[in-house]
């Protein structure tokens, strides 16, 4: 299905508005036109409510897929976050050191993208993105959010991210079909394909170009996708990145997406 088109979620919207002239339609559900335009409000924030609700659900969701991790013995362990701090998920690779996996939800948000610190313990540091929206492509998410952490980038905070992770329950469903499927790994009752992984640069402040050709290598991309049947020597196959370039005093972006042998998609701005 994926994402429905404006033209649909208009039609949808002056369908929710007209129901107030159809009283045949109103009398089946015990309501007079009154009392369904006056609870209209409250009615949509219920259901934005019951969406919020959701949250837990993907906070469980992404607990389950680094547990999987661990159960596999890709990874040593895993720390949930704290009560009431930011959602930060400490993991420790055997031989690595600790990967910090901080989570948000859709890149294009302020709180997404640019309320952040890599902690001082962490090796590596990444973003997952749980976004569940269907507003836009999973590809154009993921180019808002970029967008954002240019600026994060190259601004005058010290920290910075070893990439970021495009991936919620959806993927793989009808509504977002993932052209990786056939690696998926069976985390509960459900069938999850490998996630979008884009690395980012390292900073370099003699340089015009910071890994636009994908030369940054990271360690926790491989491991991830070990989970999911990968071979370290297929890894780059499926492991996107993220790169940046000065041209005559304009700074350009690429995002590069790999899902297999020879099949990848490249944005650039």
């Amino acid at each position: 299905m994926g994402v429905p088109l404006p033209g649909v979620v208009d039609s949808v919207a002056q369908l929710i508005q007209g129901l107030v002239d159809d009283p045949d339609v109103l009398n089946k559900y015990g309501l007079t036109t009154d009392e369904y335009r006056s609870a209209l409000p409250g009615a949509i924030e219920q259901l934005r409510g019951r969406q919020s609700a959701s949250v837990s659900e993907r906070k469980q969701f992404l607990f389950e897929l680094l547990q999987a991790l661990v159960e596999a013995g890709h990874a040593e362990r895993l720390e949930k976050p704290d009560y009431g701090k930011d959602t930060v998920y400490r993991l420790t690779l055997s031989g690595f050191g600790d990967v910090a996996i901080i989570q948000k939800g859709c890149p294009d948000g302020v709180h997404s993208s640019k309320r952040w610190k890599a902690p001082e313990w962490a090796r590596e540091t990444y973003l997952w993105w749980l976004c569940d929206s269907t507003s836009s492509e999973p590809g154009t998410h993921v180019e808002k959010g970029v967008k954002r952490l240019l600026g994060e980038f190259f601004g005058p905070r010290p920290d910075t991210l070893s990439g970021v992770i495009f991936h919620d329950r959806m993927c793989g469903s009808p509504n977002r079909p993932c052209p990786k499927s056939a690696h998926a790994l069976q985390v509960g009752e459900r069938s999850v394909p490998p996630p979008c992984v884009y690395v980012m640069p390292d900073r370099d402040g003699e340089a015009n170009a910071w890994n636009w050709n994908g030369e940054v290598q990271r360690v926790f991309p491989g491991t991830l996708l070990q989970a999911f049947g990968i071979a370290p020597s297929q890894a780059s196959q499926f492991i996107g990145h993220i790169g940046f370039q000065s041209r005559q005093g304009t700074i350009r972006t690429t995002i590069t997406s790999r899902f297999g042998t020879g099949r990848a998609t490249t944005f650039r701005s």
